[in-house]
């Protein structure tokens, strides 16, 4: 279950033995206490995993990715073969060694990275021991990323993501493009899906939510975004229930500014809109693969 949360096509099938949670092990033991974790995490990834499928579609993109595939100028990845990228935001490790509790892990050296479970960060360039507890396999999100995480779900079309947390690892600019459809036919083939573009501005501490672009029936026109920021002086582990800026999103761009403060418990604080700003070129990891300009937009206090 813990690899499996981090591949493109996750299941656990078969009739002997049983597959159900209750049936591998009790309630509040290690390993059920694991599976639970990653199958509902998997679920909270839904709309990262399924704006990457997109790419795949869209972009011929590689969703199970290698190190050379996204770190080409580091040679110490070249012969990395038990660690690997989930889209381009998470680096994953599993534990190969039955009864390891750590493992070798080497972080590229082109950026840094944070460690998921706790928010701490290390510099990249370096190889390191980790802890590999029962309950964990080793996960890393790399300096940019932006990460967008949904509801606790039973099932993947339970409920819509009318809030979505979007976890923004500072350190490096960093673009993604959320993308969605029906997700239960191929109308996308004809153009019916809809795109978010997200861009951070690591200089300017400016994450800015752009313009929706296309639709689709069933298509959330409202929708609420809680901005959690990670930073190397302020660790935030994966929490659903993080505190964040709330940003209230009608398709509509808007700016959320980041500012850094010396306590992590100060108050966010409302959010009002203020005036926009100019229009700026973004480079957005789109599945045009086009540099846009993102319009004037609203601004909303720091995050």
């Amino acid at each position: 279950y813990q690899f499996g949360a981090f591949c493109p096509l996750f299941r656990a099938h078969g009739q002997y033995p049983y597959r159900e949670v209750w049936n591998i092990a009790p309630a509040g033991h290690p390993c059920y206490n694991s599976i639970v974790y990653y199958t509902k995490l998997r679920y909270n990834m839904m709309p990262y995993i399924y704006s990457l499928a997109g790419m795949t579609y869209f972009n011929d993109y590689t969703i199970m990715r290698p190190l050379v595939m996204d770190f080409t100028a580091d040679a110490n990845v070249n012969n990395i073969g038990d660690q690997f990228m989930f889209g381009s935001a998470l680096m994953v490790a599993p534990v190969y060694e039955y009864g390891a509790r750590s493992r070798e892990v080497y972080f590229p050296a082109s950026c840094g990275w944070y460690d998921f479970y706790s928010g701490k960060y290390v510099d990249g360039g370096q190889k390191l021991t980790v802890d590999a507890p029962y309950e964990r396999i080793p996960l890393y999100v790399c300096e940019g990323a932006i990460v967008p995480y949904g509801p606790d779900m039973q099932y993947s079309d339970e409920k819509p993501a009318s809030e979505i947390t979007l976890y923004v690892y500072t350190g490096k600019d960093g673009a993604f493009t959320l993308y969605e459809d029906e997700g239960v036919n191929y109308n996308y083939e004809k153009g019916q899906y809809a795109t978010i573009p997200f861009a951070y501005n690591d200089a300017e501490g400016t994450l800015v939510i752009g313009d929706r672009t296309g639709d689709f029936p069933g298509m959330l026109k409202e929708r609420t975004f809680n901005v959690v920021k990670v930073s190397k002086d302020r660790p935030q582990p994966f929490d659903l229930k993080a505190k964040g800026t709330t940003v209230k999103y009608d398709g509509k761009a808007q700016t959320v500014k980041s500012k850094l403060r010396s306590s992590p418990a100060t108050s966010l604080g409302a959010l009002q809109p203020v005036p926009g700003r100019e229009i700026f070129p973004v480079p957005i990891s789109s599945f045009l693969g086009a540099e846009r300009c993102l319009p004037r937009c609203q601004e909303l206090p720091y995050f």
